[in-house]
């Protein structure tokens, strides 16, 4: 592990978004999927947040474009435990998986604490509550710059203040630390984005 906590030791990661995720909260039932994310950084084939999506097809097929079977997806990163973000880990079987307080792999529970743990040296974990007591948010160092994938929003445009936040000052807590080191975030619920005067802080 590097010795900050808040940077990866590495800059060989790539990221590819598998699918944009939307939220319409209108009254129930709700149309919601979450933006699922895969990124590798040499033996590590990582997704995040394999949650609601219209079908397994959302996830797996981008992935076989990229040459990756579900079979070779060595790590699940869930944000947070909401069901529409991890609904469909079990579409890859050989996966440990990660949280905010351990790694679940097979019929092994090997409890850690996420703030620093690096999954690889491009890809590591920080501490980031407010949507949920347990949140997460992924760093990826690229060779292009910093990327984060978090809750911290839903969206681009926020919202400013997250409707569902367990811990409303504790996320904009955590929206000031991901923005002073990302170039890009992606989001819960939506496309990717570069950070301006204009984002939710």
């Amino acid at each position: 592990m590097g010795s900050d906590p808040t940077r990866p030791s590495t800059s060989s990661a790539a990221v590819h978004v598998l699918t944009n995720g939307y939220a319409d909260m209108a009254p129930s039932p709700w149309s919601v999927g979450s933006t699922v994310t895969y990124v590798r950084d040499g033996d590590a084939h990582v997704v995040v947040d394999p949650g609601l999506v219209p079908g397994p097809h959302t996830i797996i097929d981008p992935l076989r474009d990229l040459g990756v079977a579900p079979e070779d997806i060595t790590d699940i990163v869930f944000s947070h435990h909401h069901p529409d973000h991890t609904v469909n880990a079990a579409l890859f079987p050989a996966a440990r998986i990660h949280d905010h307080m351990a790694i679940y792999h097979k019929d092994t529970w090997l409890s850690r604490p996420a703030e620093g743990f690096e999954l690889s040296g491009s890809i590591r974990l920080i501490v980031t509550p407010g949507h949920t007591p347990q949140d997460i948010t992924t760093l990826v160092e690229t060779e292009e710059g910093m990327v984060a994938l978090t809750h911290l929003w839903w969206f681009a445009e926020g919202p400013p203040d997250d409707p569902l936040a367990t811990d409303g000052a504790a996320l904009h807590e955590g929206r000031a630390r991901v923005l002073d080191i990302a170039t890009r975030i992606i989001p819960g619920h939506g496309a990717p984005f570069v950070p301006d005067s204009r984002t939710p802080r």
